[in-house]
């Protein structure tokens, strides 16, 4: 499967008609199959959210842009890989993105924590204990979120990581704004009580 083109930002379909037709998940089975116009279609819906989303974790514009373009070229790869039952399309890019993006983070802030330690010979202690502290969270959150249904976690991750209002939740996940909201309340009323248990 040849790598497709990829574009600057925010391309839109070049025939709306066509972008209404086929919903994401429609066109990552065909871009599943190396079709080439899906992926088009698919980066058009779907490159100014991953571009937000990265933009919100790294800050860096030229940054984002690039992991943005690897987030897009992932898509592309593992289009295959998609399981709608297990979530929607925009959710499982946006997942790749935010993965995308932390890893970018850690990679940078591995290698300047590899920098300071050759000029200081060492780290300090509560460097370590804040690594191990934010490590925790981070392995507490994630356990918790795991323990959410999947409408709820896919709603959470697209409103908390993805920074979208929820009026925007409800249109990348197709379904009404008031469901949304249940979905994100009764979330983060699971969330707030697994925290509270594995603290």
């Amino acid at each position: 499967m040849s790598r497709p083109e990829t574009r600057p930002w925010r391309t839109g379909s070049a025939d709306p008609a066509e972008d209404q037709d086929l919903d994401l998940a429609s066109l990552l089975a065909l871009v599943a199959r190396g079709d080439h116009r899906a992926f088009e279609l698919v980066y058009g819906k779907l490159a100014d959210p991953v571009y937000g989303l990265v933009r919100q974790v790294l800050r860096d514009p030229a940054q984002s842009e690039e992991v943005a373009q690897e987030v897009l070229l992932e898509v592309w790869r593992s289009a295959s890989r998609f399981d709608p039952d297990r979530g929607s399309a925009a959710a499982w890019a946006l997942t790749i993105a935010h993965r995308r993006s932390v890893d970018r983070v850690r990679s940078e802030s591995a290698g300047s924590r590899r920098e300071q330690k050759v000029a200081l010979d060492r780290e300090s202690d509560d460097d370590v204990a804040e690594t191990v502290a934010a490590t925790l969270d981070h392995q507490r959150v994630r356990r918790c979120l795991d323990g959410l249904t999947e409408l709820q976690r896919e709603s959470i991750q697209l409103a908390y990581y993805g920074g979208y209002s929820y009026p925007q939740v409800a249109q990348l996940l197709g379904v009404a704004l008031s469901t949304v909201k249940t979905r994100i309340r009764d979330g983060l009323i699971r969330m707030r009580d697994c925290m509270e248990v594995t603290w």
